[in-house]
């Protein structure tokens, strides 16, 4: 049985991620390490999860003896142990932004300077449904952020069909989503009764998002825009896209048609005529999707809706262990 420690885990991914694989049939939960909170047990920081584990200060003479991780560690911070870990031959699942984006300039000029430049080659875009295989060998794997997974299982069959001539997208996310540290733009005063846009004109997620698309054959520059709704967990994205000439033509039915030839073998992904709501997807690995075409502009509407914690981080990141270690991918998880 498979060792896995988790490194951040006072946080709400890095949380979850342990409560998932202590219930794991097929990895054994050794360590759970944090930046605050040493020394409370995990099930007295979060009752719910129910992992009587007691948080650690990280010490890699003890937490490194694993097979595998979960680094739950802000922007920035977990790349150095990224590093010290792949050193010490651990394969891992990274859960920040810094081994998402290939090019260490453009991370510079979005987040900041790389600490580990060297590995960047060596990372895995951890989006099982474009990369499946290469996941399975990888020994870092990038997870990707909640919006990005959810826009870009909402795009790829568009882009990998170069459909794509423009896209607007119009993301929602639950206040989890920025992470456990209480804020101004999250605390409860500022959110409830309230619906507001942030990181607007640059959002952090939108290069990650142009990669991706552009990898499938969409090399366009997106609008995003993200909202912050009152709600604990769940996210929604709504993608409005100007087709290419060629796709302008397409029919509702060929359209149903393309995305259920994409998604017929996925087991995460399901199809739905009718535009999704965050509820029928909370606490799964699930992204539920609906595609639909307005006749009157000649767009392409796509929603796409997961649970922001759990397919957007830290289910993903089990997925993701799963493939690495040639367990079923659904393992823990379903």
């Amino acid at each position: 049985m498979p060792s896995v420690a988790v490194f951040g885990g006072a946080g709400y991914t890095g949380a979850l991620a342990a409560r998932l694989l202590l219930a794991h049939p097929s990895f054994e939960l050794r360590w759970v390490t944090a930046r605050s909170d040493v020394g409370r047990r995990l099930d007295d920081l979060y009752p719910h999860h129910r992992v009587p584990l007691t948080l650690e200060e990280l010490d890699l003479d003890r937490h490194a003896d694993v097979d595998a991780a979960v680094v739950a560690y802000p922007h920035g911070a977990a790349a150095p142990l990224v590093a010290d870990l792949r050193e010490r031959g651990v394969r891992l699942v990274d859960l920040s932004a810094d081994f998402r984006l290939r090019d260490a300039m453009i991370y510079g000029a979005w987040y900041r300077e790389h600490e580990a430049p060297d590995l960047l080659d060596e990372a895995v875009y951890g989006l099982p449904e474009l990369y499946r295989e290469r996941i399975r060998d990888a020994g870092i794997v990038a997870n990707p952020g909640c919006y990005p997974t959810a826009t870009l299982l909402a795009l790829a069959p568009l882009a990998r069909a170069g459909l794509i001539g423009d896209v607007v997208v119009d993301a929602k996310s639950g206040v989890s989503g920025a992470g456990r540290a209480a804020t101004e733009q999250t605390h409860f005063v500022t959110v409830d009764e309230n619906v507001r846009p942030y990181g607007v004109p640059r959002h952090r997620h939108t290069p990650e998002i142009e990669q991706e698309l552009a990898a499938l054959g969409a090399d366009v520059r997106i609008t995003f825009t993200a909202h912050l709704l009152p709600l604990d967990q769940g996210e929604l994205v709504s993608c409005y896209v100007t087709p290419k000439e060629d796709g302008v033509r397409l029919s509702l039915d060929e359209l149903e048609g393309l995305y259920s030839r994409a998604f017929v073998s996925e087991p995460f992904i399901e199809l739905t005529s009718e535009p999704p709501g965050v509820r029928d997807v909370r606490e799964t690995n699930i992204c539920r999707i609906s595609v639909h075409r307005d006749e009157r502009t000649g767009r392409v509407i796509v929603f796409s809706v997961i649970d922001n914690l759990w397919k957007g981080a830290a289910s993903q990141a089990v997925q993701n262990l799963n493939l690495m270690f040639g367990l079923n991918e659904g393992e823990g998880i379903s």
